[in-house]
């Protein structure tokens, strides 16, 4: 979802020869799980995958994972046709997990009326699939009904981190704590929320120093979500070799935190959550629809960073410029015309528009 990126402004165009050095590091040190999607890094992800994993190394070396996400298809023919596309993006002959992509709101509503739920088992059946699940971004009792309406479904993949753990919106705990009552095992995403958990506020990763001054800033909060129990993967969008080593050197001998350890990383979501301004995890699933070709994460991201200045004291910051060179290639945040496009598919429930309203006022100036 984050691979390394040849140019900043197209996601699709992918490094993939770093990607394939991360791969082969990746399953070297004894590692499997490869996580992909139809629309990830610009509809490119699933090709890649092919580039660099599939047609590099033998098909019993890696499992692979790949998506169906209802706002591709509109019928029966053209989800079948979606599937045989991905079979060909990768070139995988089959995925080892497949998911109903990203559930909330409405979205279970269209997965119902095609009987999305049935059609993936009849590709387990027919062995292109050979373990069934879904992701999730919703309020707790919807997990409830859809686990007690679809016990079939072997795993689910929730966004679990120590700053959205008593989310008011996201419910980090309440989902996980429904899985675990049904028994089952929970693929982590968003463990590190988009790069939030590695670039903490000073005395926040003081706190972390404290306990361990060799652990990154990130590692924090991917062993959080790897130490709970039932937890059978974390995924963690790894943007370049450098990341990579540094997951590595913690997850392949792998020790759960201390529930003193925990307690930190709660203290710490606590001094983020007072600083942080808008709660976006960069997954960009607002800009493929944008009529304005707005960056949204991207302005979000340099709006949060300055936000966390005292900017009576600078009066300038390098984002400013930024954020200039960016309307260049992409519409401005004043731009947005609040068609509502980017609300209805933001995982985390954000008011968007609202958003975009600030930093445009702010860079504005």
């Amino acid at each position: 979802m984050r691979m390394p990126q040849l140019d900043p402004e197209d996601a699709a165009k992918v490094d993939v020869d770093q990607v394939c050095k991360m791969v082969d590091m990746f399953i070297e040190n004894g590692f499997t799980y490869f996580d992909t999607a139809w629309m990830y890094n610009g509809f490119a992800s699933e090709s890649v995958a092919k580039k660099a994993l599939v047609d590099r190394h033998d098909r019993d070396s890696f499992t692979l994972s790949t998506k169906l996400h209802c706002g591709f298809f509109d019928s029966e023919a053209e989800r079948e046709k979606y599937f045989e596309t991905q079979l060909t993006n990768t070139g995988a002959g089959f995925f080892d997990y497949y998911l109903i992509h990203g559930i909330e709101g409405e979205m279970i509503d269209k997965y119902e009326k095609f009987d999305c739920f049935g059609w993936l088992l009849e590709k387990v059946k027919e062995g292109y699939v050979r373990h069934p699940g879904f992701s999730f971004h919703d309020k707790p009792e919807l997990l409830d009904k859809i686990l007690t309406d679809h016990p079939e479904m072997e795993f689910v993949q929730l966004q679990i981190n120590y700053l959205d753990w008593e989310s008011e919106w996201v419910r980090s705990r309440e989902c996980y704590e429904v899985a675990v009552k049904h028994g089952k095992p929970v693929i982590v995403m968003e463990p590190v929320k988009g790069g939030t958990l590695a670039n903490v506020p000073a005395e926040a990763k003081a706190l972390f120093d404290e306990l361990d001054p060799s652990m990154s800033v990130p590692s924090w909060g991917i062993r959080f979500a790897a130490s709970l129990p039932g937890v059978m993967l974390v995924l963690s969008g790894m943007s370049n070799i450098a990341q990579m080593q540094d997951n590595m050197s913690y997850m392949k001998d792998f020790t759960p935190l201390t529930e003193d350890e925990k307690k930190v990383c709660f203290k710490v979501a606590d001094i983020i959550n007072s600083q942080i301004t808008v709660p976006c995890t960069a997954c960009s699933y607002c800009t493929g629809g944008c009529p304005q070709k707005i960056a949204i994460p991207q302005y979000f991201s340099m709006y949060n960073e300055d936000m966390r200045e005292n900017m009576d004291e600078k009066g300038w910051t390098v984002n400013m410029s930024n954020y200039e060179t960016l309307t260049h290639s992409f519409g401005s945040a004043g731009e947005c015309i609040e068609c509502g496009q980017c609300e209805s598919v933001c995982p985390q429930h954000l008011t968007i528009i609202k958003y975009l309203k600030d930093v445009a006022a702010y860079y504005g100036k």
